[in-house]
């Protein structure tokens, strides 16, 4: 049989361990807000192009090298309007969050750093930019987490403990945080519903998976409207929910400010906030709350 070393196809297999999240609940849930307006790609950070992912077209309109200002717009909706109306649902209701942050980002919204930091909501790096770090040879990688890293104390106040590159990782991105040090946790897995340990050169390493597919990605994919987007959310957690009768789990769900921070989609996210916190057992909490658990309560065992 062939045999590929460096891939786990089993995890926690038919026997999930049974977790005991705070006060009993049966399900964890997490709300992510992804901050990378300011961050794109863009002709005039030196690019040589406008970026063209997560915007309301499929594709570029303008010639390849030229600026599209129509897709540069479109992310700044997100740092001018979207944030602050996405910000009102967690605020007025006095939900946490976590900030999927590029920490250039927060440098040209000083305003919105405060609103991160005036909330306590956790900041899980995105990078320094919204750029794929599989891209990146090695020296401009490590740089480049090194420099969010000081970027995000500077604005934020703190250092982050987690870590989210844009899509996927390089092979070397966890080595480069541990070599960095300070971080808990990355998210830079898709691959359960619970946190799992990793070795990596020897050292212990926290996975806190995420989803793309609770997440307002698939707004894009067609025609989801914000009823749509609630009644996939809302099935996401009943079904996770129910198996928390016997094997808690995790839920994220994802958020973009210049996709979800729309009028007409906003809806979708305010009535899945009020629908989880009807249900008395499930645990709305920071991306660190439950790194922060589970390396307590389950530590490696590698």
């Amino acid at each position: 049989m062939i045999q590929n070393l460096k891939r786990d196809f089993i995890g926690y297999g038919p026997t999930p361990p049974k977790v005991a999240w705070p006060k009993g609940a049966r399900i964890a849930v997490n709300f992510v807000i992804n901050y990378e307006e300011g961050s794109e790609y863009s002709v005039g950070d030196g690019d040589g192009r406008s970026e063209s992912a997560l915007t309301e077209v499929s594709a570029a309109r303008v010639p390849a090298g030229a600026r599209d200002l129509s897709a540069e717009s479109m992310y700044e909706y997100g740092s001018r309007a979207g944030i602050w109306r996405v910000a009102r649902q967690f605020t007025e209701r006095g939900l946490p969050a976590t900030a999927f942050g590029c920490a250039l980002a927060f440098e040209r919204n000083p305003h919105v750093a405060s609103l991160v930091r005036d909330n306590d909501w956790d900041v899980c790096c995105h990078g320094m930019r919204w750029v794929e770090h599989y891209l990146l040879d090695a020296e401009n990688e490590r740089r480049m987490i090194s420099d969010a890293v000081a970027s995000l104390e500077r604005t934020i106040g703190v250092r982050p403990l987690g870590w989210y590159c844009r899509y996927a990782p390089s092979e070397r991105t966890r080595r480069f945080l541990i070599e960095e040090g300070g971080f808990l946790y990355d998210s830079d897995s898709y691959a359960d519903d619970l946190p799992f340990w990793v070795e990596v050169d020897g050292h212990a390493h926290l996975v806190v998976p995420y989803s793309l597919v609770t997440n307002d990605v698939k707004i894009l994919s067609g025609t989801l409207t914000s009823a749509d987007f609630f009644t996939m959310l809302r099935d996401a957690f009943d079904v996770l929910l129910a198996e928390g009768r016997s094997h808690p789990k995790m839920m994220s769900i994802g958020i973009h400010p210049r996709l979800l921070g729309h009028p007409a989609r906003i809806g979708g996210l305010a009535r899945f906030m009020d629908y989880v916190m009807r249900v008395e057992d499930a645990w709305i909490c920071r991306r660190a709350d439950i790194a922060t658990h589970w390396a307590t309560h389950y530590p490696a065992n590698l």
